[in-house]
């Protein structure tokens, strides 16, 4: 009898063959993305939040159908200046005769991708000082974190209107501005994680068998710190919103985008608030609040999950 018919004769007695490595990680993950659903999704709050971003990022994806690109043109607008709701214009219309509504549409793209894009680039900054301040320790670590409390002690919002002065006024200088500007708190929550990961044992034998500075960063500490960064995204990414609609409330958006933000800046200057045009002001005004709160109920949600002892009401 040949090995290979041993091989088989084991597996139809002991039943199928083992699974290989991958199949197995394979099978580990999903197993851990179905428990994270089962607790996410007894948190009432997250779940109302998620189900907001769905719907929400379904509008911006279909704005293009709902709304189509002549409704942003000045010089195609269909409707007459301030109109109130209507029958035609559900949201009125703005001083230059738009549908309000399908500014709204469009703005919803704008601001969602700024919030992401500024995300992610504070996010990624925030965990890689943390992570190398937490490895390194020494004086590296001691220059880092002052100039980190540099940041966190200056106001996010006056340094990221400043960068927007001084640079020219686009849609990627403002996610430039809120990326390099709201790290900090994110890498001092890094690094405390990377600290308390760091004195564990396992680290001290992945020392010893000689595993350097990147592998012990990338295949220990990475993956350990992962939860909190996702955590901290969903609550970046709501503050990212809000930021980019004051820069563009004030005018140092990019002023040939249709944002959140500059449907207020646009309703300001024509004299919403005070000529009394409500549907002008408040569709952009609740998109935000709501998109904010939607974000801040995943992450709150999101961090009661991956770290119980948090305590977060459901």
């Amino acid at each position: 009898m040949t090995v290979h018919e041993t091989t088989e004769g084991a597996a139809g007695q002991g039943g199928a063959a083992p699974r290989s490595a991958r199949a197995l990680a394979r099978a580990r993950r999903l197993h851990a993305l179905a428990r994270f659903w089962r607790q996410y999704r007894s948190h009432r709050g997250g779940v109302f939040g998620l189900a907001v971003l769905v719907v929400i990022a379904l509008l911006a994806l279909a704005a293009p159908l709902l709304a189509g690109e002549e409704s942003r043109s000045v010089t195609e607008a269909t409707g007459g200046a301030l109109e109130e709701p209507s029958g035609e214009f559900l949201l009125g219309t703005d001083q230059f005769g738009r549908d309000v509504l399908a500014l709204l549409l469009w703005g919803t793209r704008v601001s969602l991708m700024v919030g992401l894009l500024a995300a992610f680039l504070s996010v990624a900054i925030g965990a890689l000082v943390g992570i190398t301040a937490g490895h390194y320790k020494g004086w590296y670590a001691t220059v880092v974190m002052r100039i980190t409390d540099w940041f966190l002690v200056m106001p996010t919002l006056v340094l990221a209107i400043a960068l927007s002065t001084v640079m020219a006024r686009s849609l990627w200088t403002t996610i430039l501005a809120i990326g390099v500007t709201t790290w900090p708190t994110t890498a001092r929550l890094v690094r405390a994680q990377t600290l308390a990961v760091e004195s564990r044992p396992y680290i001290e034998r992945a020392r010893a068998l000689g595993g350097g500075h990147g592998h012990i960063m990338a295949r220990h500490v990475l993956p350990n710190v992962m939860p909190l960064v996702l955590a901290q995204t969903t609550l970046v990414i709501s503050l990212a919103i809000l930021t980019e609609a004051t820069l563009a409330f004030l005018g140092l958006g990019d002023p040939t985008v249709v944002s959140w933000g500059g449907l207020l800046q646009d309703a300001r200057e024509a004299g919403a608030v005070s000529s009394g045009n409500w549907w002008y002001i408040t569709p952009p005004g609740l998109a935000i609040a709501l998109v904010a709160l939607a974000f801040t109920l995943c992450g709150r949600a999101i961090e009661s999950v991956l770290n119980p002892k948090l305590g977060v009401s459901r």
